[in-house]
């Protein structure tokens, strides 16, 4: 019989996963990455993960599936490879996206040591996407439900990954999710989906950089396009591009944050038209499809999780880079965040925003 790692958060898509892979033969066995508690920073949310109250969800729906369910403590990897990197990034103007990070380098990759360890043949998480050989190679995919789609955080697999990962949801909607855990009693049919960073759940995340850093981000001068001071910001850590909330700063018409100067601990403001571009630099690109450096494809891409693709050029460089250049400016193009490429429900890959 083959074996599956589960990956339970205690929420109900990951219960709700572990049922489907056991219906369909798998020995399964259910797991929670320990990576950080909330209570550790003395701030609980009803909509984060991470607490003691979700393993126990995560406990009573393996017990009820029959299956055994551990604890793995990843808190140490997760400091190093989601925390610090989420510090260092605002600390240098850049925006990460913390979510992708976790899922590169601890569900898809420690994790699936840690299967590999166990004898598992695959690894399964509750994740809303679609996986397909095609000729011998992967396919990664949109989920059927486009309202929780989240092939987007998904783009950095590799071939052995995802010839090693199940997503049982992405054949389904999430409505249909929560009646099949109802049905089966699940504790956490109708629970709450987290949706803050789990290490910031109070949303702050200037807070949460100085509360791990230890550290006072010094003052300095907000700017215009031109170089004149406006006012006094509060640390570069506070803001990302695009921002408009929290600025403090009294104008005729409103202000945005289109540059973060590091250098000299400026923070650049201007008005929401000068946000739009057309051009953006990828890095460190994954390509599930496998384009050739020099290649040059039509495509649709989008730079951020909740923005709808957009038509683009697509052209594959060397050194794992991409260039796009989109056919309408888009509006605060972030470094930090992931750009991903599409070719309909088909995900070409993606990378890191550089500039």
């Amino acid at each position: 019989m083959k074996k599956a790692l589960i990956a339970m958060s205690g929420g109900v898509d990951s219960s709700v996963a572990a049922y489907l892979t056991k219906e369909k033969g798998y020995e399964c066995i259910g797991c929670m990455m320990k990576l950080y508690s909330n209570e550790d920073a003395g701030l609980i949310r009803e909509k984060t993960c991470c607490t003691s109250e979700d393993a126990e969800d995560a406990r009573s729906v393996a017990a009820r599936l029959g299956i055994p369910f551990y604890v793995f403590n990843f808190s140490d990897l997760f400091r190093e490879k989601v925390i610090d990197k989420f510090i260092s990034c605002y600390e240098k103007g850049i925006t990460p996206n913390p979510c992708i990070d976790c899922n590169r380098y601890m569900k898809f990759d420690k994790l699936y040591e840690r299967a590999q360890v166990l004898g598992c043949d695959k690894i399964v998480t509750g994740h809303y996407a679609r996986i397909e050989e095609t000729e011998g190679r992967y396919v990664l995919m949109k989920a059927a439900d486009p309202d929780k789609d989240q092939s987007y955080v998904l783009y950095s697999l590799s071939q052995d990954q995802l010839a090693h990962t199940m997503f049982p949801l992405g054949v389904m909607h999430k409505e249909a999710t929560r009646g099949l855990a109802e049905k089966l009693g699940f504790i956490n049919a109708r629970k709450r989906d987290s949706q803050d960073i789990c290490f910031v759940p109070d949303g702050d995340y200037a807070g949460a950089i100085s509360r791990f850093s230890n550290k006072e981000y010094a003052h300095g001068r907000f700017v215009d396009l031109e170089g004149n001071e406006l006012g006094e910001h509060k640390g570069i850590v506070n803001y990302t591009i695009g921002q408009r909330k929290g600025l403090g700063i009294s104008s005729t018409a409103p202000l945005y944050v289109c540059k973060i100067d590091t250098h000299t601990n400026e923070v650049v403001l201007g008005r929401n038209d000068d946000l739009f571009r057309r051009e953006v630099e990828v890095c460190d690109v994954n390509r599930i499809v496998p384009y050739k450096d020099g290649d040059t494809i039509r495509a649709k891409a989008k730079i951020r999780y909740r923005q709808k693709e957009q038509e683009a050029e697509v052209a594959f460089l060397e050194g794992d880079r991409a260039r796009i250049v989109f056919d309408e400016p888009q509006r605060a193009v972030t470094k930090g965040q992931a750009a991903v490429f599409y070719d309909n429900d088909v995900v070409i890959g993606g990378g890191t925003i550089c500039g």
